[in-house]
């Protein structure tokens, strides 16, 4: 249950910023809302995760699952551009999280 509390930490994180990119420096309502609830709904699932996981690999693993998804939605999304050496640390990124998890005692 620990680790479904950590992804859904996780969608959330990538929610709220993608939301943010699209309230416009929260000048757009809807976004700015969903900004918001996105944050605190993943620091709620964060703090549940974290009641079993250690806080390093808890910790590592919800940060790479934002700036893998973050980095796939933003290409999908808002047309930006991946250069082969950040395609490349992104697998480095999915590979830890495959290690962390694999590794874990939990």
């Amino acid at each position: 249950m620990q680790w479904m509390m950590l992804i859904l930490a996780g969608v959330f994180e990538v929610t709220w910023a993608i939301a943010m990119k699209y309230s416009d420096g929260f000048t757009v309502v809807v976004p700015t809302i969903i900004t918001v609830i996105g944050y605190i709904a993943s620091a709620v699932f964060l703090s549940l995760a974290l009641k079993h996981l250690p806080l390093g690999t808890a910790y590592a693993m919800w940060t790479g699952f934002g700036i893998i998804g973050t980095s796939v939605l933003g290409v999908l999304l808002f047309h930006e551009k991946l250069s082969v050496p950040q395609i490349i640390c992104i697998l480095l990124i999915v590979l830890g999280i495959v290690g962390l998890k694999l590794l874990s005692k939990e």
